[in-house]
């Protein structure tokens, strides 16, 4: 069987993405960000964001196909992405 053919196959996957900042309070924000993403997921995927120190820890399971199971570690990325932009032009405003 080749490798696209079992690509559609339900596979078990995990990922801890860990994110330092040089501060708590940046690292807390960025946690309250991304912290919705904890309460919608469908039941074959699990993200679960924490703070731990100035760091910021994500951990996602998913039971399902590897594109789900990427584009939620992007998904996520993305989140973080626009909420760093978003802590960067509110501290030059003020």
């Amino acid at each position: 069987m080749s490798l696209l053919e079992n690509s559609s196959k339900v596979t078990k996957m995990e990922a801890e993405i860990l994110l330092e900042y040089s501060d708590v309070e940046t690292a807390e924000a960025i946690v309250n960000a991304v912290s919705p993403d904890n309460l919608k997921a469908p039941s074959e995927l699990s993200v679960r964001t924490t703070r731990m120190g100035n760091g910021v820890l994500t951990k996602i399971r998913c039971e399902g196909k590897f594109s789900t199971f990427v584009a939620t570690i992007d998904d996520l990325l993305f989140c973080v992405s626009t909420a760093e932009k978003t802590l960067r032009t509110t501290k030059r405003l003020k």
